[in-house]
């Protein structure tokens, strides 16, 4: 073992600065500790920049020494960095490719004798060791680097650019994706690995910590977020398929100082090995950064385009800003959003297991991994809602408890959303979702990937006096054409009361007023809404709406839809049901058949039967506790209605009644827009006569 004589670099310079350009060593000396796993890549970095000159490897440090003839005779070895740093081998900067919980530590060390310190990600454990190391860089006036390559790719300041320049239009939100595929042998590597702690010291592996922390890393940067001071609120909602203590398959949503909304969704149960991205969306088009391969895909109108960008190494960007006080791209200052988000996963629940019934097991010894049913459509659908695994109701999340629930004979038929946990631009409204038949069968979707803004039932306009209270695009008459405008309005109850439903069919009721309020949050219209709901038979229950629309002033308000802003029977808002995917689905009047013979016609009622569950549980879309069966909605319209009914199958399956099928209605003050419906959810699939004698034996329009 050779140790070089030299004397250490005893220069300070002021914290958060770089060190003056005159520096101790002609040629910067490095020390890298931990010479296995990620460290073998810095050997051969290293390797690099020496034959070009710009570096020397003075030393390593490991427990476990490299294999004879890997370095050069004059490099010095030691057992760890403290010997390391006691035989004071000349070194200028300490790179630490060690474990997560030794970076701290390690880092302080390395500031303590006066290094400069590239650490690898994550660059510590938790925010107080962050706030240590940040104090104990400022106070030597030294240098950190955090090793998250992806932040020295050219692409990043390319995409800011367009964005800032409008190249997408408005930013919708960010997203990141990460599919990878994670073997047993994976986390038998060492024993942190798929830790929370070990012997207990933080260490925080995980899923979006360690092995896609660059994906998230990236999107915090890509959303303008790299300090503490940067992140708003974070949520996780964290679980695991592997037999460890990570988490593997998790759902982190960033809300942003500057209201960004940044929903990072990763795996390492897909079934096969995907390039992660980072995706900004706009009201024009996205742009998708695949960060592993700095290459950037531009979508808008025009069509899609392709680039690929160069990365400057960031131990060369270290080396500059030694030399000539260059910025660095990933200082530990700059970490700080990223720590934020750690220390959140930190303090969040331990991982929730992920049942077996959603798991397939492919490969054999440590070579099996898991793989999430449905995990890349799931994964689509939480991005595109902003939306974590419980909020979409997938059958092995977290169950998230309703605001309350409608029941019958102690049995739950519905469950009530007030709509806060929804994105603003798919105007946040009260519903109600999962509805189940009374054998349990699902018969509601929300959130569904094809249309997140879909809200099981409830009421919802897309035009009122130029506000969307629907979700998603507007159609506009100017544009001929769904665009996106910041038109989103929001609905909230500022008074409830409910009534339970009793034994023996007595009806449950929920009053509420609800306000419509714009995008100001100003009251546009103020809503009487009245749900009722009561057994008819072991296998049926009926549920009824009765809603009055009156203007929040003293002005008239206007009522519209995609279908009176010029769209051909389009004329959708006003009551909607969203349904879940079925097999042998069925929609029928008296009078016609099919969507084409049903969609725009005005009759007493519409039948959908079919077998609910089978396409929704396979794709992970439903509620934990669903059954799979076949079942029969019976929606009878009052008895002088003549409101359409809006009839979706192919695109997606849907119901409604049209309140402006082709021409607005006006609300007046004092004169509100009232409207009533009444569903019959029934297990099993009925026939037009039994649907006759069931709305005759209830009272019902016939």
């Amino acid at each position: 073992m050779t140790r070089p004589s030299a004397t250490a670099e005893n220069s300070t310079h002021p914290a958060g600065d770089p060190p003056p350009a005159a520096a101790a060593h002609a040629v910067p000396r490095v020390a890298l500790v931990g010479v296995h796993g990620f460290g073998e890549r810095h050997l051969a970095n290293l390797a690099r920049l020496e034959e070009a000159s710009a570096v020397e490897l003075v030393a390593v440090a490991d427990p476990n020494p490299p294999a004879e003839g890997r370095l050069a005779e004059s490099v010095a070895v030691f057992d760890d960095l403290a010997q390391l740093l006691a035989a004071d081998p000349g070194v200028d900067v300490v790179i630490l490719a060690t474990p997560i919980q030794t970076h701290a530590p390690l880092a302080l060390a390395a500031l303590s004798a006066g290094k400069d310190v590239y650490v690898e990600k994550p660059p510590v454990a938790s925010l107080a060791q962050f706030e240590e190391v940040l104090a104990a860089a400022e106070t030597a006036g030294r240098l950190v680097q955090v090793g998250f390559q992806s932040l020295g790719s050219h692409a990043l300041p390319a995409i800011r650019t367009l964005v800032d320049a409008g190249g997408i239009g408005d930013v919708l939100g960010l997203s990141a994706q990460g599919q990878w595929v994670r073997s047993k042998a994976y986390f038998k590597r060492s024993r942190w690995a798929g830790k929370r702690s070990l012997d207990g010291i933080d260490v925080i592996d995980g899923v979006a910590t360690n092995a896609l922390a660059h994906a998230v890393a990236t999107a915090l940067h890509m959303a303008g977020a790299r300090t503490i001071a940067d992140v708003e609120s974070v949520d996780t909602d964290l679980y695991r398929a592997h037999d460890t203590e990570s988490d593997d398959t998790s759902i982190l949503r960033v809300r942003t100082a500057a209201g960004t909304t940044l929903l990072c969704g990763l795996t390492l149960c897909a079934p096969e090995q995907q390039n992660p991205s980072v995706t900004v969306h706009g009201t024009l088009g996205e742009i998708t950064l695949f960060y592993t391969e700095d290459e950037v895909v531009i979508s808008a109108a025009d069509g899609e385009r392709r680039e690929t960008f160069g990365r400057t190494d960031l131990l060369e960007n270290l080396l500059d800003a030694r030399s000539t006080g260059a910025p660095l791209l990933c200082s530990l200052p700059h970490a700080g959003a990223f720590t934020t988000v750690l220390e959140a996963i930190r303090t969040a629940p331990a991982p929730q297991q992920i049942g077996p019934d959603h798991i397939t097991w492919e490969g054999e010894g440590d070579d099996a991994h898991p793989v999430v049913h449905g995990i890349g459509p799931l994964l689509e659908r939480a991005a595109k809602a902003q939306a974590t695994f419980a909020e979409l109701g997938v059958p092995w999340a977290r169950k998230m408890p309703p605001v309350r629930t409608l029941t019958l004979d102690g049995q739950e038929v519905a469950e009530y959303q007030d709509g806060h946990r929804i994105r603003a631009v798919s105007s946040p409204r009260p519903y109600l979702h999962p509805v189940r038949t009374r054998s349990g069968t699902m018969v509601t979707d929300h959130q569904p990937l094809d249309h997140v803004w879909h809200l099981g039932v409830g009421v919802a306009l897309q035009d009122v006096d130029g506000i969307n209270f629907w979700g998603g695009r507007t159609y506009t008459r100017a544009a001929g054409q769904y665009i996106w405008r910041p038109d989103h309005g929001s609905i909230t109850a500022t008074s409830v009361q409910e009534t339970a439903a009793a034994a023996g069919g007595q009806e449950g009721r929920l009053q509420e007023t609800l306000s419509w309020n714009g995008p100001d949050g100003a009251p546009v219209l103020a809503e009487e809404h009245t749900w009722t709901w009561s057994g008819v038979s072991p296998s049926t229950w009926q549920l009824s709406l009765d809603f009055a629309l009156s203007p929040a002033g003293d002005e008239p308000v206007s009522l519209g839809s995609p279908g009176s802003n010029g769209r051909h029977e389009g004329g959708y808002g006003g009551f909607f049901w969203r349904l879940p995917e079925c097999e042998g689905a069925r929609v029928w009047t008296l009078e016609g058949e099919g969507e084409s013979g049903v969609h725009g016609s005005v009759t007493p009622w519409l039948a959908w039967s079919g077998n609910f569950g089978t396409e929704t549980l396979a794709a992970g879309q439903s509620d934990g506790g669903t059954s799979v069966g076949r079942a029969t909605l019976v929606f009878v319209a009052a008895t002088d209605s003549t409101d359409p009914w809006f009839v979706r199958m192919d695109g997606y399956p849907g119901v409604g009644q049209s309140l402006a099928w082709d021409t607005p209605v006006i609300a007046e003050p004092g004169h509100p827009v009232q409207r009533s419906i009444t569903v019959f959810v029934a297990d099993g699939i009925l026939g037009t006569a039994d649907i006759e004698a069931l709305i005759n034996r209830q009272g019902n329009r016939s």
